[in-house]
């Protein structure tokens, strides 16, 4: 597939995706630059490590940006405190040039990712039942 062809597909898959899918997605983006710095450093690759971690705090920013605290209460105060320890390690690695930063990002990050595929996985069984219940045939025995 040519880089065009990559591109509109990923284009299309952003449009076209639930506000879910979204979500998880740009968690797994943020997995991925934060291993490919931590490949960096490891590799001494100084201006890369520093690309993939801004990267990786361009999405925690847009992570942080579509809290909504009026509707999440306590659990959107909970997600904007581990953003904020994501943005504080994630600079500590670039400033330091270490790794074990990103280690505890990582961490933190693939916790999230799978709290909230496992929290799609329920909405979408929940939404399948409730959408079945709504289709199922009655049968009157009046008749």
């Amino acid at each position: 597939m040519s880089s065009y062809g990559l591109g509109a597909y990923k284009k299309t898959s952003v449009n076209t995706a639930s506000k879910e899918q979204i979500l998880l997605m740009l968690y797994q983006a943020a997995i991925k630059n934060c291993k490919k710095a931590m490949e960096a450093i490891d590799a001494r690759q100084i201006a890369q490590k520093g690309e993939y971690i801004g990267k990786l705090q361009d999405i925690v920013i847009e992570l942080h940006n579509s809290l909504d605290f009026d509707v999440g209460g306590d659990v959107a105060k909970e997600l904007a405190s581990l953003y904020d320890y994501l943005m504080y390690s994630s600079t500590q690695a670039n400033i330091k040039i270490e790794k074990k930063p990103l280690e505890g990002c990582l961490n933190v990050l693939t916790t999230l990712y799978e709290g909230w595929m496992e929290a799609v996985k329920q909405l979408k069984k929940n939404s399948t039942t409730t959408s079945s219940d709504a289709v199922k045939p009655t049968i009157d025995r009046a008749s």
